[in-house]
């Protein structure tokens, strides 16, 4: 005779079910930056705010990291809210048709027609850093989640980046391009920028999506980008390439290496232990490291043609984004002081939006709360134990 099983029973049997498939997504790690950003930052409806514009501008690369950092946090509510606050405002109303528009905000206002729509898309251009993201970040969940309809999404928006952001250079193959208007300006040159291709994002792309065969393409050409244009350490903001001569200073910027390119630097020190190539990527950015151990803060700006770093030092974000890059080195007590002068900086003067995005990657990173493994997958801590509170 089959006895009946006991509530107490019950709860334990399929508790242990929600284990083994993998699927006991309630445990969340303390993370006090994620739900300060969320307050400050993020509107009720899920649009990332930069308050610092008088267009109170919200941009495709915002809505990214935000999906990014409600992952890590197991924060399915606002990592959904997100999504369709970007799908509905930057994508028309389906991301599976269309590439998130770059920029939303507040329009002026023109000839006193008071029947213009008073927010909306500035800039309909896509921007692929945010639009990788995205797809990576879609992917992830859907695998960590267990759902498929983000999957299936990710993969879509993979596909549209490769046929609408991409294109065969000669000498370099197939490589990423900022977005889909502006970045060929002749025949045989392109505009290019290294912080809009994290390595450890292109190689999962390439291996979550074997049948799209033009990631792993994807994977050289950006390893390349990454390191070839950086002849003195740093890199650059944004870069020409043109065909048969190779790399060039970019006209607009002179090569200057800033807010672009203080990512590169950022993804690089988030590269596994045992991601290919790594070491290589580590080795080209050395003289940065040397130069935080010397000033004890990063640049705001380098001369990249010459290595010659400007008067400024780089804000607490700035110091957040190195400072995986200096543990990478095995330079720890220095990672460690530029955490702190990223704090301290913090709360002398509440930092932006792009400084909070930076800090959520970096001391996020280096608190443990995750991780990306040699092949690119994202490791949150909640999938395991999370780091002891700070």
């Amino acid at each position: 005779m089959r006895r009946a099983m006991t509530p107490l029973l019950r709860v334990l049997l399929s508790a242990a079910v929600m284990l083994a498939s993998g699927s006991a997504a309630a445990v969340s790690c303390t993370w006090p930056d994620w739900d300060h950003f969320k307050q400050g930052m993020v509107s009720a409806d899920g649009r990332v705010i930069d308050a610092s514009t008088p267009e109170q501008v919200t941009v495709s690369e915002g809505q990214a990291y935000a999906l990014f950092f409600a992952l890590v946090a197991n924060d399915r509510a606002m990592f959904d809210r997100v999504l369709n606050w970007t799908q509905n405002n930057l994508a028309q109303g389906d991301l599976t048709k269309h590439l998130p528009a770059w920029q939303w905000g507040r329009h002026e206002a023109k000839d006193g027609d008071k029947s213009a729509p008073a927010w909306g898309v500035l800039d309909s251009n896509p921007a692929s850093d945010a639009d990788i993201w995205i797809a990576y970040t879609l992917l992830e969940a859907g695998r960590l989640w267990h759902e498929r309809s983000y999957t299936a999404l990710g993969t879509t928006m993979a596909r549209a980046i490769v046929a609408q952001e991409t294109a065969v250079i000669p000498g370099l193959g197939r490589t990423v391009l900022p977005g889909p208007a502006g970045f060929h300006p002749k025949d045989d040159v392109w505009r290019l920028n290294p912080s809009y291709v994290p390595l450890q994002v292109m190689r999962h792309l390439a291996t979550a999506l074997p049948q799209q065969v033009e990631w792993k393409a994807m994977q050289a050409s950006s390893a390349t980008l990454v390191t070839a244009t950086a002849p003195h350490g740093y890199s650059p903001d944004w870069v020409l390439y043109q065909s048969g001569k190779g790399f060039a200073p970019d006209e607009q910027t002179k090569a200057e290496s800033a807010y672009n390119a203080i990512r590169v630097y950022l993804w690089a020190g988030m590269l596994a232990p045992d991601a290919a190539g790594r070491s290589s990527v580590l080795d080209a950015f050395r003289p940065l490291a040397d130069y935080v151990a010397a000033h004890g803060a990063p640049p705001e700006r380098v001369d990249t043609q010459s290595g010659t770093p400007g008067a400024n030092d780089g804000n607490s974000g700035f110091s957040a984004a190195v400072a995986p890059y200096l543990a990478a080195l095995g330079r720890n007590d220095l990672a460690q002081a530029q955490v702190q002068r990223s704090r301290s900086l913090a709360t002398q003067s509440p930092p932006g939006y792009y400084s909070q995005v930076l800090s959520l990657f970096g001391l996020g990173f280096l608190d443990g709360l995750y991780r990306f493994d040699g092949d690119g997958a994202l490791v949150p801590a909640w999938m395991s134990t999370c780091p002891a509170a700070h």
